[in-house]
């Protein structure tokens, strides 16, 4: 059997934040790749402003880098498991993977996620123990916790020999042992391992072509791109192939331009074989697992699985008094066209019409993955409503199931009895509970995941922003009878149009919390803040103070109002109950009833309360 031993393919995968895209930095800074000249940014793989701003990785990025006469291929890919179908598809490219893992934190909930999907494939593991330079860092500790994970996720012999290398990638040192004064700058021990360990792919580029895609990608000059593997044969410019489609139907089309990628560029390539991974355009509607063969030789590969989506919003058209005011595009029509185009490239959604033509229905991996659809639709101009994130619910043999997810928080021993008591309200079952040292522990939960809709906020003040949660989908369980989750307390909702003043936020202050600061636009209807009882409250913000002539006898005091209480995307969509829309546009975020008119909401709620006494 002959074998490329010019080329490896490897994925990098880790838990958010444990120095992925740092040592994607580091690795092409200390390769023979990038010219002298080249000034390359910090987390340079991390392309779009949204990625750059929270510091993660949403969308796979490969890269290619020279070591010596070797190409090594790396595609850097998300820690967060709302993006764990890029993860997953990634892996069929690659023939070895670089686990990085934090040398204080150990392995995490993602960890644990990325890693199985690995080991599923039979893929060649490499361990990089990342911060060794932390003055907590435990690098002994943390690799016999990550041998105890291979063979918990059933790991082979071989997988279980995996090499271990001590990093630090900010400062570009390494080294093969544990002990921090040995670290050299040089990223010279994973090249060589990668080399070493990692298979070297198979030569059979002179059998018929197999080309599958694993990514895509969209270009208004040359539209659609698939990105993947060849797997064996040849394939050149200019050659007439069959794309194998997912539906079993079989188009005919030329291979128009062909790209390889080096460094951070996407260079044109001429032909590619057996074991390059590249990007190929000239299809349109190119699809996630589709093959490309030859005419006379269709031979499809199966066809890679995808987590399906498990938590869905509906996305409105706005209608709200201000709609229009803020936005470029607003209407229907181009709502439709945005959700459209996003399907082209992320396979994790799922956009369904309704009977009504300004309404959608779009499904997601989790509420990151949905939020960050939303955020990136603001910025570009967009005005629409979101509702509420609910939980997709399936029938598994006739049984109704909902998504449970497993959920690991590190705390402050003093906060555990409240988060305990929390989460077993929202029907969190405790799994495990681990002392960490110094005060710290780690607790395991199986949780219904409509239960931790809207749970980090409250999650976040009961802990003092000192507890750190991560949560992952687990399993399709029968669902809990019930309310589960959502908002102890009602809203404040303004019953006038106008702006908000000074005067009528004071007076409202002692209710509960305000999201409005003074001069606010507010209209009917608009959620201004939280009240500090569970029923809805409305209040009157617009109000003045009426001027007399009258001078009072202390003088008027100067009126101190507190700061109010500013919600992000993420805050607002966990704020939300059901009969309340997030009003989103490129300037102003907003929360809002769905029924405006307060008698009109009445109505409503009193009709809603007789349905589910009846039934």
């Amino acid at each position: 059997m002959k074998l490329r031993e010019d080329i490896r393919n490897v994925a990098i995968i880790a838990h958010v934040d444990h120095g992925k895209t740092t040592l994607v930095d580091e690795l092409l800074k200390q390769s023979d790749t990038l010219d002298s000249h080249t000034q390359l940014q910090e987390r340079a793989m991390d392309s779009n402003a949204i990625e750059k701003e929270r510091g993660i990785t949403i969308l796979a990025k490969n890269t290619a880098v020279s070591y010596g006469d070797t190409k090594i291929n790396i595609l850097d890919t998300p820690g967060h498991a709302d993006f764990g179908g890029e993860v997953e598809r990634i892996m069929k490219m690659v023939d070895g993977v670089l686990l990085v893992v934090d040398a204080y934190e150990g392995t995490m909930p993602q960890t644990r996620f990325v890693l199985k999907k690995a080991l599923e494939q039979h893929l060649t593991p490499i361990v990089v123990v990342n911060k060794i330079d932390k003055p907590s860092a435990r690098p002994e500790f943390v690799v016999d916790e990550v041998l105890e994970l291979f063979i918990e996720l059933g790991a082979d012999d071989d997988q279980l020999e995996f090499p271990v290398i001590y990093t630090s990638a900010l400062n570009g040192t390494s080294s093969f042992d544990e002990d921090v004064a040995t670290q050299e700058h040089t990223m010279k021990p994973i090249f060589e391992t990668i080399i070493e360990h990692i298979p070297a792919p198979i030569d059979n580029s002179d059998e018929p072509l197999q080309f599958q895609v694993s990514l895509l990608d969209y270009n208004d000059y040359v539209g659609r791109i698939g990105i993947g593997r060849v797997f064996r044969g040849t394939i050149k410019v200019g050659d007439q192939v069959a794309l194998m489609k997912l539906d079993g139907s079989v188009k005919n089309f030329r291979v128009t331009k062909l790209f390889g990628f080096f460094g951070l560029k996407r260079l044109e390539i001429k032909e590619a074989k057996a074991g390059d991974l590249i990007a190929v355009s000239g299809m349109e509607d190119i699809f996630v697992g589709e093959t490309v063969t030859p005419i006379d030789h269709q031979d499809a590969l199966p066809i890679l699985h995808i987590d399906e989506p498990t938590l869905q919003m509906t996305f409105v058209v706005n209608n709200s008094p201000f709609a229009g005011k803020e936005g470029k595009y607003v209407t229907a029509r181009k709502i439709e066209e945005r959700l459209m185009q996003e399907l082209q490239t992320d396979v994790s959604l799922r956009v369904d019409p309704t009977d009504s033509p300004d309404r959608w229905i779009v499904s997601g991996r989790g509420e990151l993955h949905l939020s960050i659809l939303i955020e990136t639709m603001r910025r570009e101009g967009f005005e629409l409503q979101v509702s509420r994130p609910e939980v997709i619910v399936r029938y598994v043999d006739g049984v109704k199931c909902e998504p449970f997810e497993m959920v690991q928080i590190d705390t402050p021993e003093e906060y555990m009895g409240s988060i305990i008591e929390s989460l077993s309200q929202r029907k969190g079952e405790m799994q495990d509970m681990i002392h960490t040292g110094n005060g710290q522990m780690r607790l395991m939960f199986l949780a219904p995941a409509r239960g931790l809709i809207g749970y980090s906020t409250e999650f976040l003040s009961m802990t003092r922003g000192y507890g750190i949660m991560h949560h992952t989908f687990d399993q399709y369980l029968p669902m809990l009878t019930g309310r589960i989750g959502g908002r102890r307390s009602g809203a404040l909702v303004s019953i006038d149009t106008g702006k908000a003043t000074t005067y009528s936020i004071m007076a409202i202050e002692e209710r509960g919390t305000v999201f409005v600061e003074p001069t606010t636009d507010v209209y009917e209807g608009m959620i201004v803040g939280e009240n500090s009882r569970e029923n809805d409250l409305t209040v009157n913000i617009t109000k003045a103070k009426q001027q007399t002539n009258v001078r009072s006898a202390n003088k008027d005091q100067t009126s101190v109002i507190k700061k109010p209480r500013i919600l992000t995307l993420e805050e607002s969509l966990e704020f939300l109950n059901e009969d309340e829309y997030c009003e989103v546009t490129p300037e102003s975020i907003r929360l809002r009833k769905q029924i405006l008119n307060k008698a009109e909401r009445e109505k409503a709620n009193k009709k809603r309360k007789m349905a589910e006494k009846d039934a």
